[in-house]
């Protein structure tokens, strides 16, 4: 019986699209089959190096072609892909080289400095593989124990590699999640769990509305750091389709927005704040951005920024899933005859194919389907991670009850589409009200001169907690209108039964911005600590 390897997501393009491009933003352009003799020749240089079966090759990079190149190679090879999260502390950076018992780190000068710092406490002979953008060899005079520059050592490997068949179980990739406290904690997928995960977004996206669906003819732009759940596995989606695919390299809001108008994308996904900053930035770039489609996750997506995303030309919708889950859990899908129902396209959607999702008591029980009871978020699909790495406490935590656990807060409505109401630990109680963070989020994102906002619970002696709004406003807002037009528009929800009484804020704090955790997602955690004394 054949393994599902991910060698195989390969091949089709090579037949179908052998031609199409893999665009790297001002380093260069690649057609597929160009892009596969690549893949043999790193194959090649790091067996060179003495990378075999189990051994793990990490990479801190920019989103280029040759991260592109890593997804594939290093898996292929039977090797373990450790996607480092350059966004980490050096000490965070640390824990994550040694936990996962690097053997070879591919890294971007850029860097250079943090490795010099730390690599004293590696605990592993680690060989070093130099990236630069601007082709320059030279390798660097550091302490590192380095091999050479990687478009050196690549173009001396050979141009064919034979690619062995293994065990579909083998674990592809590792990468953490510092999703929660302590320690980052690492997550690993097997190569048959990414095959399926591909195979699921093709077949969640691909019979869509015409509108809203991903397709070979799609340019193919991610907007999420490829260190980050795989790029949220759509690189390896966009490959067996033979999209074009273009790589930004460094997220800044002008060479996206660049890239989205020279290169035509059409198709990425990102976290609510980069949408955000995109179209900001957009006000005086005033790309065309009628073509481009976005899927919005890691955050939920509040009805505010989704009408000014409308506004400026952006079919925008939300997902649903996390690190652990690959991510791919659920989709919004919009009807055609309702493309401005903002409520569909905030909604975290229908299950994937495959997904059994269920919402449940503490006990296991599922909730009513009636529109309203709410519980936590429990999955299960093949290609969900079987717990983290090194850490069986926490794995059996996660998969109590023979589902994992999100930690999410949600409900079905009649539409049988999932809501997502909170995240278990920022949920408010006051004076024995439940209030969502999310709703309120929503509520007063949609207020004008709101940039960004966030709710979190402070402690209240009387009520037990009381909702604190942390708001960012747009350049130039009035604070004092601002604070007056979030009071009416909570006022009315409250009137409408659609905010309980309790949601009305004692405090609104105005911000110059809010934290952030490293992959662009609101970091309530930083929140409470800086504002609960």
């Amino acid at each position: 019986m054949q393994p599902l390897l991910i060698k195989d997501i390969l091949a089709k393009p090579l037949l179908v699209a052998p031609d199409a491009e893999i665009v790297s933003a001002d380093i260069g352009r690649f057609t597929y089959r160009e892009f596969a003799t690549r893949v043999h020749k790193l194959a090649n240089m790091l067996t060179s190096l003495g990378v075999t079966y189990g051994d793990t090759v990490a990479v801190m990079d920019w989103d280029t072609h040759r991260y592109l190149e890593c997804f594939f190679a290093i898996p292929m090879l039977g090797a373990v892909l450790h996607t480092v999260n350059i966004r980490l502390s050096p000490a965070q950076i640390l824990y994550t080289i040694n936990h996962a018992e690097d053997d070879v780190i591919i890294v971007h000068t850029d860097f250079l400095d943090v490795l010099t710092q730390i690599a004293p406490q590696i605990e592993r002979d680690v060989t070093f593989i130099l990236v630069a953008d601007d082709g320059d060899t030279a390798v660097s005079s550091s302490s590192l124990k380095v091999a050479g520059h990687y478009e050196a050592l690549v173009n001396a490997g050979d141009a064919h590699f034979e690619f062995p068949d293994f065990s579909e179980q083998t674990r592809a990739t590792t990468f953490y999640t510092t999703g929660t406290t302590g320690d980052p904690k690492g997550v690993a997928y097997t190569h048959r769990q990414l095959v399926l995960h591909t195979l699921s977004i093709l077949a969640m996206f691909g019979p869509m509305s015409g509108d809203n669906r991903f397709h070979q003819k799609d340019v193919y732009m991610p907007i999420t750091p490829m260190f980050h759940v795989h790029g949220w596995g759509f690189p390896y989606a966009a490959t067996l389709l033979g999209a074009k695919q273009v790589y930004p390299g460094r997220y800044t809001a002008e060479n996206l927005l660049r890239l989205i108008d020279q290169e035509g994308a059409s198709f990425s996904h990102c976290v609510p704040t980069i949408l955000h900053m995109l179209l900001q930035e957009n006000e005086t770039q005033s790309v065309d951005l009628s073509h481009w489609k976005v899927v919005i996750g890691g955050s939920s997506l509040p009805h505010g920024l989704a009408a000014s995303a409308l506004a400026s030309g952006v079919n925008v919708f939300a997902a649903y899933g996390l690190s652990e889950t690959c991510p791919l859990l659920t989709v919004a899908h919009i009807d055609a005859a309702a493309p401005d129902d903002l409520t569909a396209r905030c909604r975290a959607g229908w299950p994937a194919p495959m997904v059994d999702l269920r919402i449940v008591d503490d006990d296991m029980n599922d909730v009513p389907r009636d529109g309203v009871s709410t519980g936590e978020i429990v999955a299960r699909a093949p290609w969900l991670t079987e717990g983290y790495v090194k850490s069986p406490d926490a794995s059996d935590a996660l998969w109590r009850g023979g589902y994992l656990h999100t930690g999410d807060v949600g409900r079905f409505d009649d539409a049988g589409r999932l809501v997502i109401t909170d995240r278990i630990k920022d949920v408010i109680k006051s004076g024995g009200e439940w209030i969502s963070s999310l709703a309120l989020e929503s509520v007063v994102s949609a207020c004008d001169g709101v940039a960004e906002v966030a709710a979190i619970a402070i402690p209240d002696k009387k009520w037990g907690e009381r909702p604190l709004l942390l708001v960012a406003l747009v350049k130039g807002a009035d604070e004092s209108l601002v604070k007056a037009r979030i009071t009416q528009r909570i006022q009315a929800d409250i009137e409408a039964g659609t905010l309980s009484k309790w949601a009305m804020p004692d405090t609104i704090h105005f911000v110059d911005e809010l934290a952030k955790t490293s992959v662009g997602k609101l970091d309530k955690k930083a929140m409470r600590a800086r504002h609960i004394h």
